[in-house]
């Protein structure tokens, strides 16, 4: 059984539409009869990326420079009390999905299940699943209230395949007066210099940790990434203790990945990072502990220090 109209929340990095978006409107069009998407900016910049991947109309909504949260939140509520709005809407575990996802709840006093990994269709309405207790343990919730049922879903939970379709067709959503509320602007965005593949896209990805000793050792990382052409990425531990910064931790607070290869380097494999990491399809773990957790999900070990396991594999492939 299928809902009949699903919305995504499209987003786009520099132009191109996220990972997140693809993965979130390939899972919608297998539980809804018709995906649509709403996107920030003009929808003709979009329609054709989100059109292959299942979308048939793509809702563009202008926001100038302002946050998104309010005018976004206030666009959707005012399509669902005249009726018109979808059966269910999906958002990526982003921040402006987080910040949509929680103004649309209060509008339309509806129930937001965040943090999902995992959504189906019961009979007529949606079964969330969601982590707990550092990914422990899965929770299934069911939404027994009134839709649109409002999901925040984790990046990587699906995989993105298009469906070839068609170009999507384009409309605007009307923005109603915000009053005060709309007021806050974006007045500067930062974007981190990067010279290879993002963390959370990248095919390899080197991950260190508390193992490696000290912060001038993470280098090894990031030099055995590049020569793998992969993403470097590091554990909560050395992220709080200041060593490489937020936007490179991995785990249930920072990115999920799930790349071809990962390498974990001195990582002890605590259950808050194998949350981010462990649908990696092949994972390889060098810590000098045996007994350390990562070792349980790895498919190899390398029992070894890291600070002589490394440098090794870095001249190997360096000799290549």
């Amino acid at each position: 059984m299928t809902l009949d109209t699903i919305w995504v929340h499209a987003e786009a990095i520099d132009g191109e539409v996220s990972s997140n978006t693809l993965e979130l409107l390939t899972k919608a069009r297998t539980m809804a009869d018709t995906v649509a998407c709403f996107y920030v900016g003009d929808a003709d910049d979009i329609a054709e990326t989100v059109g292959a991947y299942g979308a048939e109309t793509v809702y563009g909504i202008g926001v100038d420079d302002n946050l998104h949260g309010v005018p976004v939140a206030a666009a959707l509520a005012a399509v669902v009390e005249a009726g018109d709005g979808p059966d269910a809407i999906l958002f990526g575990t982003t921040y402006d999905g987080r910040d949509i996802a929680a103004r649309l709840s209060v509008k339309l006093d509806r129930t937001v299940i965040s943090n999902c990994v995992g959504i189906e269709v019961d009979d007529d309405t949606l079964v969330a699943t969601a982590t707990v207790f550092g990914g422990a343990v899965d929770v299934r919730t069911k939404f027994t209230g009134e839709g649109p049922y409002l999901a925040l879903i984790r990046p990587k939970s699906f995989a993105a395949e298009s469906a070839g379709g068609a170009e999507a067709g384009t409309e605007d959503l009307d923005v109603p007066d915000l009053g005060s509320a709309g007021g806050a602007e974006v007045v500067e965005r930062f974007t981190e210099e990067s010279d290879g593949p993002k963390l959370d896209e990248a095919a390899i990805v080197v991950s260190g940790g508390r193992g490696l000793g000290e912060a001038e050792k993470f280098d090894m990382v990031a030099t055995l990434a590049k020569a793998l052409g992969g993403a470097a990425g590091a554990s909560r531990a050395i992220v709080d203790a200041g060593w490489v910064p937020y936007s490179q931790q991995v785990g249930q607070t920072g990115k999920v990945v799930k790349p071809d290869l990962y390498i974990a380097c001195g990582i002890s494999g605590a259950t808050q990072h194998l949350v981010g990491m462990k649908g990696s399809k092949n994972i390889i773990a060098i810590n000098k502990d045996p007994e350390a957790p990562i070792f349980g999900i790895a498919d190899l070990g390398i029992v070894g220090d890291v600070h002589k396991v490394m440098p090794q594999l870095i001249e190997a492939l360096a000799s290549r």
